[in-house]
């Protein structure tokens, strides 16, 4: 069981990276209290995994065919990308960086599905235009709703802030549903843990990540993403779980930042506002090819390593 633990360092860093993008705008905005968020997107992330993670397995698991060894040197080499990305300051993807990881065990193996991974690549490039499209018809049917209404600030705040929640507690789910299967579906395809143990250990490293490290990646989530009043927080996040839960239906892992951006941009083009920066968005496309390429040198890198033999010499 030693060599699960690459993968629930994976499902822990995860968890305390992508929960700012559950709950982040709610926690800096103190529309939510961080403990409350925590709890929260802990228990929705867990159910998540548990409920609707096994689409995503069958896919990563069907990119090529895994060892114990195998599995465990691509999870090491797709925590070692996150850890090393995340230093950078470059935006990143844990999709991306497992599946760069297969790749390079993949090329090694001369055994990879292209079929599998055309459709991967695909739903990378589908998931920021998805949340645009999605954020768009979020914010006028939400705009329209809150005209409807026409009730006063006080009860507008109250009413955001259950939204909130509601939309945070939502994109846990659709977090855990759909990510879970980046910490363990390595394990699963070398037959080490069945799949609905693969779903609950991820489902708990996620959580486990969230509880003990999410705050200040959760408070600054929240700052970066905004120039967002409450509202356009709304419309984001919910942008966002629909987008990554869309994909969990098509089983394919894809990142929750990167919905998130697209998101923002949607509700930028309603509002007729510049929401993020052109810095930012060449940040996140060079975070877009890197992180896969990274991760499948280092995966190969770490592969050679542990299979080197040495001999005495005379």
């Amino acid at each position: 069981m030693l060599s699960l633990l690459g993968g629930i360092f994976l499902g822990w860093s995860l968890g305390a990276n992508d929960a700012g993008n559950a709950f982040g705008s709610a926690v800096a905005s103190k529309m939510v209290r961080f403990w409350t968020a925590a709890v929260l997107a802990s228990i929705f992330v867990l159910l998540g995994s548990i409920l609707e993670g096994q689409a995503g397995i069958d896919t990563l698991q069907g990119l090529t065919q895994l060892s114990i060894k195998k599995a465990t040197v691509a999870s090491v080499a797709a925590a070692l990308t996150v850890t090393l990305m995340t230093l950078l300051g470059l935006p990143v993807s844990t999709s991306q960086a497992v599946v760069g990881a297969l790749l390079g065990i993949g090329f090694l193996n001369r055994q990879l599905d292209l079929t599998g991974l055309s459709k991967v690549v695909a739903c990378w490039i589908g998931t920021p235009v998805g949340g645009l499209i999605i954020a768009v018809i979020v914010c006028k049917l939400l705009s329209a709703v809150f005209n409807r209404l026409n009730i006063d600030l006080f009860r507008t705040d109250i009413l955001i802030r259950i939204f909130l929640i509601v939309a945070g507690s939502y994109a846990a789910y659709a977090l855990g549903a759909n990510n879970v299967a980046n910490v363990t579906a390595v394990f699963v395809g070398a037959g080490q843990i069945s799949v609905f143990s693969a779903t609950l250990i991820g489902g708990l490293s996620i959580a486990l990540g969230i509880l003990t490290f999410s705050r200040p990646v959760m408070e600054t989530v929240g700052r970066k993403l905004v120039r967002l009043d409450p509202f356009s927080a709304l419309v984001v996040v919910l942008a966002e779980a629909f987008t990554v839960h869309f994909f969990t239906f098509v089983g394919v892992p894809v990142s929750t930042s990167q919905a998130v951006i697209g998101a923002v941009l949607g509700v930028g083009i309603v509002k007729g506002i510049n929401t993020v920066s052109r810095r930012t968005l060449l940040n996140i496309l060079i975070g877009w090819f890197l992180t896969p390429a990274i991760s499948c040198f280092i995966s190969v890198s770490l592969f050679f390593a542990v299979n080197l033999q040495y001999f005495p010499t005379d």
